[in-house]
């Protein structure tokens, strides 16, 4: 509990200079774009991603579902790497690493949820 109270506290001094440091930036000192391009890429790219997610699972087999699903993510993960090879000059090899052990880590931890359950 006095973690929780402690995390809360933390929170409540942080936030207002958060708030404040994301609505002053206007990408100009970090070179990112506009706030509303990048909100707007960001919003529809998770949308995106949602939707590439769940869509197969409505196929009647499961089997058939899980395998367009495994592909969908292997095409998102692809094309993640190569957005950051392309527009963050991180090496395509490296960046393909970066990409598949966060996947992987993701996948882990799904499971580890998933078993709990």
């Amino acid at each position: 509990m006095l973690f929780w109270w402690a995390w809360r506290r933390r929170w409540a001094q942080e936030s207002p200079w958060l708030l404040q440091k994301q609505l002053s930036d206007d990408g100009s000192l970090t070179g990112r774009g506009r706030p509303i391009i990048r909100g707007s890429v960001t919003g529809l790219m998770t949308a995106a991603g949602g939707i590439g997610h769940t869509l197969p699972f409505l196929i009647s087999s499961f089997h058939l579902a899980f395998t367009v699903a495994v592909l969908v993510v292997a095409v998102e993960l692809a094309v993640i790497s190569y957005v950051r090879h392309r527009y963050m000059d991180t090496p395509l090899f490296s960046s393909a690493v970066q990409v598949i052990v966060g996947g992987s880590l993701v996948f882990a931890v799904g499971i580890w949820i998933g078993g709990r359950g």
